[in-house]
């Protein structure tokens, strides 16, 4: 009985160990992929989240409606009109956190 006993503990232990691994891999990834510099929800970032505009001017295309050659031809439109913009960025460059890049507006104090 004494054998099964340190099992579990072991077992708790090394779930410990691998969730503190797991949570320093996670976080390594988070600060080196760039997210933490985007992060706004961060307490550091508190006085400038008051700045950021929403730019509301997206548009979408319907999901229910007719389908017909001037739907297609809208939402071919639309579809180019957005490639057209993913394109414009070097994606291996530094270029894509850039605000242009990101479709951030900076506001004017």
């Amino acid at each position: 009985m004494e054998e099964h006993e340190h099992r579990f503990s072991l077992m708790i232990i090394l779930s410990i160990i691998l969730a503190f691994i797991l949570t320093f891999v996670s976080m390594a990834l988070y600060n080196s992929s760039g997210a933490a510099q985007l992060d706004l929800s961060r307490p550091g970032y508190k006085d400038v989240r008051s700045q950021v505009v929403n730019d509301d001017n997206f548009q979408d295309y319907s999901s229910s409606g007719s389908i017909n050659q001037a739907a297609i031809n809208e939402f071919v439109s639309m579809y180019h009109q957005q490639a057209v913009k993913t394109e414009s960025v070097d994606a291996f460059g530094g270029d894509p956190l850039s605000t242009d890049a990101l479709g951030l507006v900076p506001t004017s104090n």
